[in-house]
């Protein structure tokens, strides 16, 4: 979430003060007799104006790549995420 509003700010789009926010879902497997983390969705939901979505698509596209969080968990974790703008 850091790295999306991150961008986002560079980008002039404010997404401080709670206007991003993000509701992480992880799945578990039990893989001999142990729990393990296999997959994790990130919900992030935006305030911002819809006029400024071209630029929040474009940035949306690329974060991930940059986030070091999932540059480092990719190899062992399937990561997914989305946004919603309101």
């Amino acid at each position: 979430m850091g790295t999306f509003g991150g961008a986002l700010e560079a980008r002039k789009i404010n997404a401080s003060d709670g206007r991003l926010v993000a509701e992480v879902r992880g799945e578990v497997e039990t893989e001999e007799g142990v729990l393990v983390i296999r997959r994790v969705h990130v919900k992030m939901v935006l305030q911002a104006s819809q006029e400024s979505r071209d630029v929040i698509d474009r940035v949306f596209g690329m974060y991930s790549d940059r986030c070091p969080l999932y540059r480092t968990l990719k190899p062992a974790i399937a990561i997914t995420s989305s946004y919603e703008l309101v």
